[in-house]
């Protein structure tokens, strides 16, 4: 399973998005590896236009959900601290979405930058598209 960020849903939704980033979320929704957490839905869905927000929800509704619980969140605070100690300051949503993402053992598909910078910290696996947006398992 892969998580999808929020940053390749608002690529995904907009009108004129990234082509490869709206490919790769589509083979991931195609091939039923996407996955939604709740800091993703919290953060799209929150800064969503009010008339657009059904037609989301309506996709988010079928798309499997990561639970969470407060181990995810003091071990979320752990990480922030320590990423800071290391001179790396990332927002907490995000660090929390890689917590989430490597507790539960799936990879993340973001074309936030964030990701990859914690990647270098973290034993966090970065989703990589395969050819045309196409679905990439893992080796």
């Amino acid at each position: 399973m892969v998580i999808v960020d929020t940053s390749a849903w608002i690529e995904f939704f907009r009108r004129d998005g990234n082509l490869k980033v709206k490919l790769a979320v589509k083979a991931l929704l195609d091939e039923y590896e996407a996955t939604l957490c709740g800091p993703v839905e919290m953060e799209f869905l929150g800064g969503a236009f009010p008339h657009e927000r059904p037609k989301i929800q309506a996709w988010f509704d079928i798309i499997p959900y990561l639970p969470n619980d407060q181990k995810i969140w003091r071990k979320a605070a752990e990480t922030y601290a320590g990423l800071r100690i290391k001179g790396v300051t990332i927002p907490w949503n995000d660090i929390l979405i890689a917590n989430l993402s490597i507790e539960h053992g799936h990879r993340i598909y973001a074309v936030d930058r964030h990701f990859e910078v914690m990647a270098d910290h973290l034993p966090l696996r970065i989703y990589e598209p395969g050819y045309n947006g196409g679905f990439s398992p893992e080796e």
